[in-house]
């Protein structure tokens, strides 16, 4: 019995596109037994095909012109690793309105176009698949929509960013200020040459709000996501943090509450006990509540060619079982709810709070005044080092309504006493 062909096209020929092209190559021998049929890829979109073709055993597959791609009746499956946002969402939208299957890794489109994009697979009874779009080799967007389906997920919190995680692991384990942690981590090759997306926290606000999207059945964009990065972040908080029995983490938060969705990604206080607080340097993790299974973890590497790849040629296979059966389209978008996304102003949190005062009998008093004044409720207040006339106290509060604290916090800073406010980050819990 001769063996069955799918043909598959792969749009670009990076980092990740190669890394795919090696996975398909070493699960040859075996794809047949797994999957029932050979993955054979037939074309490779690039842009410049002499310098991509020292790559491939086969140099014929190259090619630049899309139409020759699109328009080859034998390609069943295109794998999109070209990033960015056009060509990108123009191709995968021709590609699935002329019935062909949609594998990608690009979290900027699916975060922005992602309901647009299922939408069109879906009328067209195709896969549209993006498990690498989210946490490289971990699998998440997976078990969100199948193996976890039989719950009612409450809350997914992750560290989704292993540039920003291993910047804050130096700052925590070598007392390196933020500085010397990116010069490190661009140095290693964790960071790109342009960081922004990465120490902002915008590449984990787009991992959110598909998280999200998927964990509570109702579209959120990058838009709804409140974003913060880490550029503020000093080796003296996460001195701090430590004496209060905490860690800083970057953290992408999303929780469904009665009141409508909370996302966001910002830096953190996270207990020395939690699950997370033990993930490092460039690894990354996904924490899942549900109402049913209880909370389970993901951890793995979040980036990086081959992860990135085992991901992406997971979902080929997945489509490939899929062609096979017939049942092509059959997990479309999940999104039948329409939940409102709460404001940053409406969200509840706990608030770490640096401040240099003047150091005098009813300083703290007047804080306190202000902050009660304003419904937020003290936790702890702590005066720590002396600095000649300067006192510097630290206060964590009690969850409280951002905007309230907000309120507040403009009170403070134009507060005589109050010379300068040195840290405000979140505190994860209650």
């Amino acid at each position: 019995m001769s063996e069955k062909v799918i043909k598959a096209a792969l749009l670009g020929l990076g980092t990740v596109g190669n890394g795919v092209y090696k996975v398909l190559k070493s699960q040859k021998e075996e794809m047949e037994k797994k999957i029932g049929a050979v993955v054979r890829v037939e074309k490779i979109l690039v842009r410049n095909i002499k310098k991509a073709a020292a790559k491939v055993e086969d140099p014929s597959v190259l090619t630049n012109d899309w139409k020759a791609v699109l328009e080859d009746p034998s390609i069943e499956i295109i794998i999109e690793v070209m990033g960015g946002f056009e060509p990108a969402r123009t191709y995968i939208l021709e590609a699935l309105r002329a019935g062909k299957h949609v594998v990608t890794a690009n979290k900027d489109l699916v975060a922005s176009n992602g309901g647009e994009l299922l939408d069109c697979a879906a009328e067209h009874q195709c896969d549209f698949l993006f498990e690498a779009a989210v946490a490289g080799g971990i699998p998440i967007i997976r078990p969100l929509k199948q193996c976890l389906a039989g719950n009612h997920i409450q809350e997914v919190i992750g560290i989704v960013n292993g540039t920003t995680n291993f910047i804050l692991t130096k700052m925590t384990q070598e007392g390196m200020e933020f500085s010397e942690a990116l010069a490190l981590a661009t140095e290693l090759g964790y960071a790109e040459a342009d960081p922004t997306a990465d120490i902002r926290g915008y590449d984990a606000g787009r991992k959110m709000a598909i998280m999200a999207s998927i964990a509570f059945n109702s579209r959120v964009t990058f838009d709804d996501v409140t974003t913060e990065g880490i550029t503020h972040i000093s080796a003296k908080d996460i001195r701090y943090a430590k004496e209060l029995g905490c860690l800083i983490k970057l953290l992408g938060l999303a929780r469904n509450t009665e009141t409508g969705i909370e996302v966001r990604v910002q830096p953190m206080l996270i207990s020395e006990s939690h699950p997370l607080a033990s993930v490092n340097d460039s690894f990354n993790a996904v924490f899942v509540r549900g109402d049913a299974v209880g909370d389970t973890m993901f951890y793995g590497r979040g980036a990086g060619e081959m992860p990135t790849a085992s991901a992406i040629v997971g979902d080929v296979f997945d489509i490939v079982r899929n062609i096979r059966f017939g049942c092509t389209g059959r997990i479309s978008c999940t999104c039948y709810k329409e939940l409102p996304v709460k404001k940053a102003d409406d969200m509840d949190s706990r608030f770490f709070l640096r401040l240099q005062v003047d150091d005098r009998p009813g300083v703290l008093a007047s804080i306190a005044s202000v902050l009660g004044n304003n419904d937020v409720s003290i936790a702890q207040m702590i005066q720590k080092n002396k600095d000649g006339d300067l006192a510097e106290i630290v206060v964590v509060t009690s969850k409280v309504r951002e905007g309230n604290f907000n309120d507040a916090m403009m009170i403070i800073e134009g507060m005589s006493v109050v010379h300068k406010v040195s840290a405000l980050i979140r505190v994860y819990g209650d």
